[in-house]
């Protein structure tokens, strides 16, 4: 509000300067003649005209380029050039319109993609169906089974497709509660270790001491955690290992998931938050690390990966303590 004040006092100061500058050309002039007055005035007139059709202009640009985005032309750019005023609304225009751009490219990116990945589950539930219907095959369990297996990857698809939007929206419910970080860790190192077992690989979890206990969403927590592990555990061959921990961070209590797998190329390290990202040899559907920064991201956490040459990935994540969360 000062600021603010200020800026109306200087404001106000200046024009007073103007128009005593003005008036007093003035009356030198009206010494001088009718004429020199006339003259005065004139110039007067052309520069005010000058400085109306300049911002005029620059308006009537942003004018045109908004009916075309509004016309769904999103590639429509404005000059940033005229005033200061109208610089900054063409800077701001061209902002908005290359955010459209990115919005449209990832709806359409997002649609490609899930059309994809529906389309083998529903040719796998057509085939069967079609099969039974038509006698080839007897409605057994044989041939029943594949076709509910293929309806809960679907499900799963769009569960998961729903939680990424409304976290990405900042519209997804927590149900937060206390709890202890050592038992996170605890949880989900007893969760995976028949699966870590049975896959030849080692799965170990190690909390520090004394970690500040933390106000979070279990389900959701438990599910970033999920992906984590589910995706080292696809990465890593028999004989290699896991490891989750947790560890005091400045800013609350830091977690890692680390394994001994293939690791990441780097041209694929910059995009494996996206949705559907993932290696030509993944089987999941490249949601789970978009779903997993989504879920941190609402709890007000942070999450990076990296994958150190021939030492797999590590993906950590941190949350912050109850005493930071608003």
């Amino acid at each position: 509000m000062r600021r603010v004040l200020g800026f109306a006092v200087v404001a106000f100061l200046l024009f007073v300067a103007a128009v005593t500058l003005v008036v007093s050309l003035t009356w030198h002039a009206a010494r001088r003649g009718p004429g020199a007055v006339g003259v005065l005035l004139l110039l007067l007139a052309a520069v005010v005209l000058a400085r109306g059709v300049r911002r005029f202009a620059g308006l009537g640009n942003v004018m045109e380029a908004a009916g075309r985005v509004a016309e769904g032309d999103y590639m429509a750019a404005v000059p940033e050039r005229g005033s200061p005023e109208v610089r900054r609304l063409a800077r701001a225009f061209n902002g908005m319109t290359e955010r459209l751009r990115d919005a449209e490219r990832r709806r359409r990116d997002l649609l490609a993609d899930v059309t994809h990945e529906l389309r083998t589950p529903l040719a796998v539930i057509r085939g069967n169906v079609e099969a039974v219907v038509d006698g080839v095959y007897p409605s057994d369990t044989a041939h029943l089974e594949p076709v509910l297996e293929e309806i809960e990857v679907m499900q799963r698809l769009l569960e998961d497709l729903q939680t990424l939007s409304t976290a990405e929206a900042g519209v997804l419910k927590l149900q937060r509660e206390p709890v202890a970080p050592a038992e996170l860790v605890e949880d989900v190192v007893a969760t995976f270790r028949a699966t870590a077992q049975g896959a030849g690989v080692g799965l170990q979890g190690r909390a520090e001491d004394g970690l500040p206990e933390l106000s979070l969403d279990r389900i959701r927590i438990d599910e970033v955690f999920a992906n984590l592990v589910t995706n080292g555990l696809r990465h890593t061959p028999a004989g290699g290992s896991i490891s989750v921990t947790a560890s005091r961070a400045p800013d609350g209590v830091a977690f890692a998931v680390d394994d001994s797998g293939e690791g990441i190329p780097p041209d694929e390290l910059l995009h494996v938050f996206e949705r559907f990202a993932k290696s030509p040899t993944s089987v999941g559907s490249g949601l789970g690390l978009a779903i997993a920064k989504s879920l941190v991201e609402a709890h007000g956490g942070s999450i990076a990966v990296d994958s150190p040459a021939d030492r797999g990935t590590i993906v950590r994540f941190t949350l912050p303590g109850s005493d930071l969360i608003g």
